[in-house]
C-alpha cells in the first residue's frame, strides 16, 4: 500500500524520511480552531484524525499518517506564535516552567477504514530565561511556525533544562516509535 503523510510540515517529512521507506505528502486542510470546551489532549488527536481522514478522500487506498500537536502551560493551550512579539511572549511565561506538547498520530487505512490513534505527552521544563537570552535566540532560531516559540532539535534546546517523555520524535512533531507500532498493525513492516 501507498503511504501518505498529511502533513506539509517540513519537521514531519523529515522525521518520516528518517525510516528510508517511500511516501507522499499531503496537504489537508482542515481548521485547527479547538472546539469550546475540548481539552488539548482532544482537540490533538482530533485535529490528527482529521488530517488523515481528509487525505483519505484523495488517496483511497493508502494507508494515512495524520499527526497535530497542542502545547500547554497549565492546561491552556499554546499555539505558534507567528511574530516575534508573540514568541518573546510564550518565552517570557514558560521560563522556569514545564509544558508540556501533546502530540496525537493517526494512521488511517482508506482502503478499510481502519484507524488507529496514540497520544503521547512530552514534558519540557524550560531554563529561567532572562530576557537578553531569549532575544538573542529569537534572533537567530526564528522559530514562529513552531508551538512554544522552540525548537529543540536546533538552538532551542539552549533554553530547555530537562524533557521527559516516550519518544523524542513526538516533541518535534511525529512519534516515530508509536508509528512503527502503528504500522506493524497493519503489517507494513520497516524493516
Amino acid at each position: 500500500m501507498k503511504l501518505v503523510l498529511a502533513s506539509t510540515s517540513p519537521y514531519r517529512r523529515e522525521l518520516l524520511a528518517r525510516l528510508k521507506i517511500p511516501f507522499e505528502t499531503f496537504s489537508p486542510d482542515v481548521d485547527e480552531t479547538p472546539f469550546p470546551d475540548e481539552t488539548p489532549e482532544q482537540t490533538a488527536t482530533r485535529l490528527a484524525e482529521a488530517k488523515a481522514r481528509k487525505a483519505g478522500e484523495a488517496y483511497p487506498d493508502a494507508l494515512i499518517i495524520g499527526s497535530d500537536q497542542v502545547a500547554t502551560l497549565d492546561g491552556d493551550q499554546i499555539g505558534k506564535p507567528h511574530t516575534h512579539e508573540n514568541a518573546t511572549r510564550q518565552l517570557r511565561t514558560m521560563r522556569g516552567r514545564s509544558v508540556v506538547f501533546n502530540t496525537a498520530l493517526t494512521l488511517f487505512n482508506s482502503r478499510t477504514g481502519k484507524v488507529q490513534n496514540r497520544l503521547i505527552p512530552f514534558t519540557v521544563s524550560f531554563r529561567d530565561l532572562s530576557d537578553e537570552l531569549i532575544e538573542r535566540y529569537l534572533a537567530k532560531e526564528q522559530p514562529y511556525n513552531c508551538a512554544g516559540s522552540a525548537k529543540s532539535e536546533g538552538l532551542g534546546i539552549a533554553l530547555i533544562a530537562k524533557m521527559e517523555g516516550d519518544d523524542p520524535n513526538a516533541l518535534i512533531g511525529l512519534p516515530l516509535i508509536a508509528l512503527i507500532d502503528m504500522l506493524n498493525n497493519e503489517s507494513f513492516p520497516i524493516l
